[in-house]
Formats: C-alpha cells, structure tokens, sequence
C-alpha cells in the first residue's frame, strides 16, 4: 500500500461537514503545542504573534549552558519556517531573521563559543535578513539595517573570517546596490 499523501488527505476532508472539521481542528490545536502557536499566529490571535517564534529561537541559539542546553540551528530556522507557514509576513520573516542574527552572535560574543557551522549558518542567516529587509519600506529597512550593523561589528571579536564576510554581504546589500 503507498504512503498517504495530501491528495488522500484531502480526499477525506472533502466528506467532513462543518462541525466534523472543526472538531478536527480542535483536535490538532490540543495534540501539539506547535500546531496552537501556528494557529495563533494565522488568526491573530497573539497581541505579539512574533514572540514564539522568538523564543525558540532564544532558546535554540541562546541555551542555558549552565542546565546543560545544547545549540541548534536547525530548531531556531525551523521556528522562521513555521512563521512563515503560518503567516508569511515580510516585516515579521525579516525581523525573525534579524534577531536571529542578534541571538547567535550575542550568544558567541558573551560565551565566547566558538563553532565553525555555528558561525556559518550566521553568515547565510545575515545574508538572507539583508536580503529580506531590502524589501521593506525604507524606515523600517534603515531599523533592520542598524541592527545588522551592530550584529556585523560583534562579529569582529569572532574566528573564521566571520566579521570579514558579514562586512562583505553588508556592503553588497546594505546600500540597495545588488
């Protein structure tokens, strides 16, 4: 038997009434916590509908080294990919990744950690919030762009040429050129 996929999915939803698929929803909202914040998100429901997104990232790229947390990348880009999934707002996608950028490197600077993939997946993050900010109206781009700025200064203090390629793609896209 193949997998299911959306198609199938889909199929079945089709039969449901109103009250069935409403009772689905309900379902899912209560089986995951993702599942509400992504539905809090898509309504509005949220005075602030950035701030758990936020804090996965907080959490995945600034850990508590002193209960042992650990770092991951993976889990801080995956909260942008669910905000974007569940909203897709441009200010917000820029603003998340900005303060992604401004979580790594605050981490690294204050703790002195000092990873080559960490520090890589920063320069890609900086480039894509440089290029996500661009598209926004000009003062809220110039708020983005100093913040970059601050977060391209810190990363002097770090190894692996990373404060030379921040300065690098901040030249390339700061100015609108590109």
């Amino acid at each position: 038997m193949k997998s299911p996929t959306w198609t199938s999915v889909r199929a079945k939803l089709a039969t449901f009434d109103r009250a069935g698929l409403l009772e689905l929803v309900r379902d899912l909202y209560a089986a995951d916590k993702e599942n509400r914040t992504f539905l809090h998100a898509r309504f509005g429901l949220s005075e602030d509908v950035l701030e758990p997104y936020k804090a996965t990232i907080d959490r995945w790229l600034w850990p508590d080294v002193l209960h042992k947390q650990n770092t991951s990348v993976t889990k801080a880009k995956q909260a942008i990919g669910s905000y974007k999934k569940a909203v897709g707002e441009p200010a917000g996608l820029a603003e998340l990744m900005v303060f992604y950028c401004e979580q790594a490197a605050g981490f690294c600077d204050d703790l002195g950690y000092n990873d080559e993939a960490y520090f890589m997946a920063l320069v890609r993050m900086f480039e894509q919030a440089l290029l996500a900010g661009r598209t926004l109206p000009a003062g809220e781009w110039d708020a983005l762009r100093d913040r970059l700025d601050r977060v391209r200064g810190i990363s002097h203090n770090f190894g692996y040429g990373v404060g030379d390629d921040l300065d690098s793609l901040f030249a390339k896209y700061s100015n609108g050129d590109s």
